[in-house]
């Protein structure tokens, strides 16, 4: 059979992640990277026996892909994304998938009107907790929600500058978010209060430091998230749900089903990278999808990202169920 030839836009710490998964499938050529940092794309090609190229129009024009995996920073998408899809090509990219919102609808109504496949990072979909919670939250939908990314700051100095991460509810907490439509359905209503505190170990930082969302529920459910880079630690990352005679709570890791006979907790097993990696490779080479997050499904949770920014920003709740 033959096999599906990979190129790489963006060889940093997300694409080795991927690129981890991928070299253990046994129908995947790793066989082209770009990167602005044309010595990280050396020394990616170097590990694979691929070629290296400076950017992605050089890898686009030089290389014949059967997909391309988009890993780059939240500032750089747009031109990338632009070139795949006038190559027709499938693509994968990490989250959030722009920091402009008209752009990434421009892109999503290009990617329909091609028919491409697309997968986007939101990798907590494909936890076999997160499956088991739907499960769960079948005869008890959620009715409240409450989201946490309490963490350090990220090193990366993009990170750092809103106008180049689009801050943590966008960078980070949108994992969350994208749980929360995930289990308990789309989000109607948002209001949001952000603070920001000036760090000496982290100059020029102008995101919001902490940062708290309210969500309305199509569904009539309510919720909070909140995020804060300001600790010197991971200290806690996941999504609580309150149901009749039901308590969950999920993490990257676990999850915790409470009836009210004890707290138990069991890890989660398996790799949700491996699964949605595979998943993708999968609908490239002609299976039935089951993407569980294209870009038509990424751009409604980078709605409510944006949304909060912008509410956090004006003072005013931001109507979801009007855009």
């Amino acid at each position: 059979m033959n096999r599906t030839r990979i190129g790489f836009i963006g060889a940093g710490g997300i694409a080795q992640r991927h690129l981890g998964v991928l070299e253990q499938f046994d129908d995947v050529d790793l066989v082209a990277f770009a990167d602005v940092d044309f010595d990280r794309a050396l020394a990616a090609a170097a590990r694979f026996g691929a070629r290296a190229f400076g950017s992605h129009d050089e890898l686009l024009s030089d290389e014949s892909l059967d997909a391309v995996y988009i890993c780059i920073p939240p500032f750089a998408h747009g031109a990338a994304e632009r070139a795949v899809i006038a190559k027709g090509l499938p693509f994968f990219v990490e989250k959030p998938i722009s920091l402009d919102l008209k752009f990434a609808e421009e892109l999503a109504a290009k990617i329909d009107a091609a028919g491409l496949i697309t997968g986007v990072g939101y990798h907590w979909r494909y936890l076999d907790t997160v499956e088991e919670a739907r499960r769960q939250l079948e005869q008890r939908p959620a009715q409240l929600v409450s989201g946490y990314w309490l963490d350090q700051t990220p090193p990366p100095q993009w990170w750092w500058h809103q106008d180049q991460s689009g801050g943590q509810m966008v960078e980070q907490t949108t994992h969350i978010i994208d749980l929360a439509r995930y289990l308990v359905g789309d989000v109607t209503q948002v209001f949001a209060m952000a603070g920001h505190r000036d760090r000496a170990d982290f100059p020029g930082l102008d995101v919001a430091t902490v940062s708290t969302a309210s969500l309305r529920f199509a569904s009539g459910a309510i919720g909070n998230i909140g995020s804060t880079c300001l600790l010197n630690w991971g200290h806690r990352v996941g999504l609580h749900l309150f149901a009749e005679g039901l308590a969950l709570e999920l993490t990257d890791h676990d999850i915790m089903i409470d009836v009210g006979a004890g707290r138990p907790v069991r890890h989660a097993e398996g790799d949700p990278v491996w699964r949605e990696d595979r998943d993708f490779i999968d609908a490239v080479r002609g299976a039935p999808s089951c993407i569980r997050c294209s870009y038509a499904e990424a751009l409604k949770t980078h709605r409510i990202a944006l949304a909060i920014n912008q509410s956090a920003q004006t003072g005013q709740p931001i109507d979801l169920a009007a855009r």
